[in-house]
């Protein structure tokens, strides 16, 4: 991809601070109440019966061990990335794919706004979003962050959907050429934020109920039981079967690699009928892809629900946002048919800009900058502790979910990423988590029970980054031991034995997790 020479006097246009609209909510007197039905199972019982399995797996190589595979020549941090390890393919880019990179990490930063605006190239926002920028969920590349208190949550949202209502609907999901069936009137995703003139979707409200879980050494640990609701709805009523499932933004750094996985490697670890015996049974999410026009395997979003990173960046806009995208080219986003004054209001397409307010420059620029972020450096903390805590990671059977190792292969967009050794800790496969992590929402060929095994590199990052963890799909958990218990399903086993290790070999797996 070269657009220096297309782009250099657009992208130097793109990086003008622009003015901000105002953003209001909107106002109703629906409201519905998620059920989520969350349960903890109560204290550990039949300790005598928990019997950790030791696998012989891959073994992930220790910092001390020679090079660690996530500071890898490939990349270079830039020494004023901090913590958040923003980073250009560095050795393997030359000036134009720097530059190319530059610009979509601008793109990346951009604060849209209302459309008409001074400049075609920066309007379009909405009419309904959840953001105005894609950094405001992904602060620093990372994961996102919960509001403090009644404060709006960019970073967590609400994805809706209702189960089929007749046989083609049933049909089209069963061959995996749909993921969802959006509500009638709110589409797939519930937005918060609305321009001016326009009723925001809802307001989003969420409680904890606090469980305390007294641990094997006699600690007492609380863990946070969310209850979630749309409030204020904007628009009427939601679908009386619709089913809500709250998804906080995950981490960006690393995903180019994770794409660079080979699909072969991926499918070699399913095993959904568990022939092994060991309590995991895996499997690939099936979705279908519009770029490829075919199902492929999903490798991203909290469920795997899209198979590449370029899919993924154009829903983005499209959903988050409320931008036209060439895979997704209606002005008004994620707005039904009945949201009509949604459907009609002023939008950004211009045909300067191929008729779309995102147009497939844009797109590409910030797939381009996703997938050169260099994947998180593990921390040096203590060397003889960290060693220790991956010791009992493997004896818990927790790299059984958790991969270590992969090379990368040669088949993704991203020639930088080919021919990597990588440590992300994840099959990219689904996995039964349990009734306390269901959100009953399927997606693709993923159910109600079921997440992607969420990658542990650069996990110990995000409670030193902004003091709270933010931890699972919804945020729920502060700490990496909360994390753990909320555990159920295919890794209860692994969760009972973490329940009752001795303070000592607790803090050594913690210290193992946080340098990741």
């Amino acid at each position: 991809m070269r657009y220096r020479s297309r782009l250099i006097l657009s992208g130097l246009a793109l990086l003008i601070c622009l003015p901000t609209c105002s953003a209001q909510a909107g106002a109703a007197t629906e409201s519905k109440q998620l059920s989520e039905e969350h349960t903890y199972p109560q204290t550990v019982a039949n300790l005598d019966r928990i019997r950790p399995e030791k696998r012989q797996l891959i073994r992930a190589r220790h910092p001390g061990e020679g090079q660690d595979p996530a500071a890898s020549a490939t990349y270079w941090v830039p020494a004023s990335a901090g913590t958040t390890q923003e980073a250009a393919a560095g050795w393997k880019l030359d000036s134009d794919a720097k530059l190319d990179f530059a610009l979509g990490r601008a793109l990346f930063r951009r604060t849209w706004v209302t459309a008409p605006a001074s400049t075609q190239a920066a309007d379009g926002l909405g009419p309904l979003y959840n953001a105005r920028s894609c950094v405001a969920c992904h602060p620093g590349n990372g994961r996102g962050t919960l509001p403090e208190g009644d404060g709006s949550a960019n970073a967590l949202l609400l994805r809706i959907d209702i189960p089929a209502q007749n046989v083609l609907q049933q049909e089209a999901l069963a061959a995996l050429r749909i993921a969802n069936l959006p509500d009638p009137t709110y589409g797939l995703q519930l937005q918060e934020f609305a321009i001016p003139g326009h009723s925001a979707e809802h307001r989003l409200a969420v409680s904890y109920e606090e469980i305390p879980l007294r641990l094997g050494d006699g600690s007492r640990v609380n863990l946070r039981k969310p209850s979630y609701s749309a409030d204020a709805l904007g628009y009427g009523p939601l679908h009386p079967q619709a089913r809500l499932s709250p998804r906080i933004a995950p981490q960006l750094l690393g995903l180019g690699l994770l794409e660079a996985i080979e699909e072969r490697d991926i499918l070699a670890r399913e095993d959904p009928a568990d022939r092994d015996g060991d309590g995991i049974s895996g499997r690939a999410n099936r979705v279908w892809s519009p770029l490829a026009g075919m199902v492929r395997v999903g490798r991203f979003g909290h469920k795997a629900g899209t198979a590449n990173i370029d899919e993924q960046t154009q829903a983005a806009f499209s959903i988050d946002l409320g931008l036209s995208v060439a895979l997704y080219p209606l002005a008004a986003g994620d707005c039904s048919e009945r949201q009509r004054r949604c459907r009609a209001a002023p939008n950004g397409n211009s045909e300067q800009y191929q008729n779309l307010e995102a147009h497939r420059q844009i797109t590409d620029l910030v797939s381009f900058y996703l997938r050169h972020l260099a994947a998180p450096a593990r921390s040096r903390t203590d060397a003889q502790d960290s060693r220790g805590g991956e010791q009992l990671f493997q004896q818990l059977g927790c790299d059984g979910c958790h991969t270590p190792r992969y090379r990368t292969g040669t088949r993704s967009a991203a020639a930088a990423n080919h021919g990597v050794e990588i440590a992300p800790y994840t099959d990219l496969l689904l996995h039964d988590m349990g009734d306390g992590l269901a959100d009953n929402r399927p997606e693709g060929a993923a159910n109600g029970r079921e997440w992607r095994t969420a990658p542990l590199w650069g996990i110990g990052q995000a409670q030193r980054a902004n003091g709270r963890g933010n931890y699972l799909h919804d945020g729920r958990a502060r700490t990496l031991l909360e994390a753990i218990l909320w555990h159920g399903g295919e890794a209860a086993v692994q969760r009972a034995a973490v329940a009752v290790l001795g303070r000592d070999e607790r803090d050594r797996l913690l210290a193992f997790l946080e340098s990741l």
